[in-house]
């Protein structure tokens, strides 16, 4: 891996990764000497497997000696980062050109050609969109990434592709883009519905990638109603995106007018508070204030009557 600043010396690496492959093949099949040695050893096995077949008695109905099973398939193409990494790791700052290579492996008794291509982070360029490997060689493609000037420090994730003969195979590709973090959280968008239902929306305002919690907090006329301490949320919250969400509370007040305070934290980043204001007035609430009204009237009466 080697990374190059934009500028001249980026686009002279861009121009020499664009130009026509020169595919490294690797071969992986037998030599002549071992081939002609296997096949005289298949010979041998064959007349062994014959005279054992008709010295045991092992034959099929025709007569003639059972077939052995059919060979098992050859194993299938791959496609993986160069000198058997998991997945392709690269680092450096926006503006640079970041370079890798892709091996694509194939063990079958075919040509095979592959088409390539790259999906997320920042945009990759192949050497050769395709590539014929040549049976039983490994082909070493080189590619390029370029990390745009505007790009925001952190990590950033996508992947290289490959697909051929009806197959594709993803190769994971991680890129750090390198300079000063930002953890930056909001919340926005908080309101309370009749049922209780609290609905709100997170931003990741930073360059990092955040994992928030969430406290929420009602209070009403007389107190309290709600105290939910802080838990963690089951999202991972990239830079720039948006996550709604919703808390259930299943058994608001019947009747009160409470104000519902959220307060979102992530490691790194400042808490973010919001509120609402919400009124609840069920129909069972109001009948039992309803009733406790015209008691009271009721009492009143009769304390005046009793008074006269």
């Amino acid at each position: 891996m080697r990374a190059a600043r934009s500028g001249a010396y980026g686009a002279a690496v861009r121009a020499a990764l664009l130009a026509p492959v020169l595919v490294a093949a690797t071969a992986v099949a037998p030599t002549t000497a071992g081939a002609e040695a296997a096949t005289g050893a298949e010979a041998a096995t064959a007349g062994v497997t014959g005279a054992t077949a008709r010295a045991t008695g092992a034959v099929d109905a025709a007569g003639s000696p059972a077939r052995a099973p059919a060979p098992a398939p050859p194993p299938a193409w791959t496609a993986a980062p160069a000198a058997g990494r998991p997945y392709v790791y690269l680092e450096g700052a926006a503006g640079s050109v970041l370079q890798d290579t892709l091996s694509v492996t194939n063990p079958g008794a075919e040509p095979l050609t592959v088409r390539l291509s790259g999906r997320g982070g920042a945009p990759v360029a192949f050497a050769a969109r395709t590539v014929t490997v040549p049976a039983r060689t490994r082909a070493d493609v080189p590619f390029a990434v370029t990390v745009s000037a505007d790009t925001p420090p952190g990590d950033h994730r996508g992947s290289v592709r490959a697909s051929a003969a009806g197959r594709e195979a993803a190769v994971p590709l991680h890129l750090r883009v390198s300079g000063p973090r930002l953890a930056a959280l909001t919340v926005e968008d908080i309101r309370v519905d009749r049922s209780g239902t609290l609905r709100y929306t997170l931003v990741n305002r930073g360059n990092t990638v955040l994992a928030p919690r969430v406290a929420v907090r009602a209070e009403g006329v007389l107190g309290t109603v709600l105290d939910r301490p802080e838990s963690a949320l089951p999202l991972l919250l990239r830079p720039g995106v948006r996550a709604t969400r919703t808390e259930a509370w299943p058994d608001p007040p019947a009747l009160d007018s409470v104000t519902v305070h959220l307060t979102a934290t992530a490691p790194g980043a400042a808490p973010a508070t919001a509120r609402a204001d919400a009124a609840f007035a069920s129909p069972a609430g109001l009948g039992a204030v309803t009733a406790a009204l015209l008691a009271a009237a009721g009492a009143a009466t009769y304390a005046i009557r009793r008074k006269r």
